[in-house]
């Protein structure tokens, strides 16, 4: 009698503690879905572009109605890529001469580092092509050029800086406009290729312009 009431203790305290073991392994499983859970939706939350990202608020957009340079050929468009490199970069180098410090320094640097990038990419292709480029700005901005030598210090950066974005701005507009017309492989490779930087180059411009930099 004693023996089976020993035995039944004993197979009562084993299925209490199978019981414990498995409410324990449960909670644990529990526990480890929520941290899963939690983990997921973090992940996603920082792998998904938040509405309000700056890249999608400030990337500056080509205006289809705004203006554009000389380009209904090729050959055109070609032209007055290559004035449009050298007007960034007289422009800079002037900016560079009228001791600009600071971001408008950088600014002036990535230019002339960026725009003389993109006027040996068009060289190769205007070669081929049998255009000449030209080597100097437009009429224009030769004239922009003398009126912002008579400006200096802070007057002058903020006449480099304007020009820029309004420069900027009218480049964009004539990369995106003429892509959509020409049909030559080169030209449009050399679109995809400039138009991204151009692109950030004008952005840069817009969030200074905007105090956001």
């Amino acid at each position: 009698m004693k023996r089976t009431l020993f035995s039944m203790a004993i197979a009562a305290l084993m299925i209490t503690s199978a019981c414990s073991s498995n409410d324990s392994t449960t909670a644990a499983s529990d526990t480890t879905a929520t941290d899963a859970t939690a983990t997921d939706t973090s992940g996603m939350a920082t792998s998904g572009m938040p509405a309000d990202s700056g890249m999608a608020a400030g990337s500056a957009m080509a205006d289809p109605n705004g203006p554009t340079a000389p380009h209904s050929t090729d050959a055109e468009f070609m032209k007055s890529a290559a004035a449009s490199d050298q007007n960034e970069i007289q422009l800079s180098k002037l900016a560079l001469e009228k001791g600009v410090t600071g971001m408008v320094k950088d600014h002036a640097n990535m230019m002339i580092k960026d725009h003389t990038t993109s006027t040996n990419d068009l060289k190769s292709i205007a070669q081929k092509k049998n255009v000449t480029l030209p080597a100097d700005m437009d009429a224009e901005h030769k004239t922009i050029a003398a009126d912002m030598r008579k400006l200096s210090g802070k007057d002058f950066e903020t006449k480099y800086m304007q020009q820029m974005e309004m420069d900027h701005q009218k480049t964009l507009n004539t990369l995106a406009a003429h892509q959509k017309m020409t049909k030559d492989s080169d030209v449009q490779g050399f679109i995809t290729k400039v138009q991204p930087v151009v692109q950030a180059h004008l952005t840069m411009f817009k969030q200074h312009a905007s105090g956001t930099m």
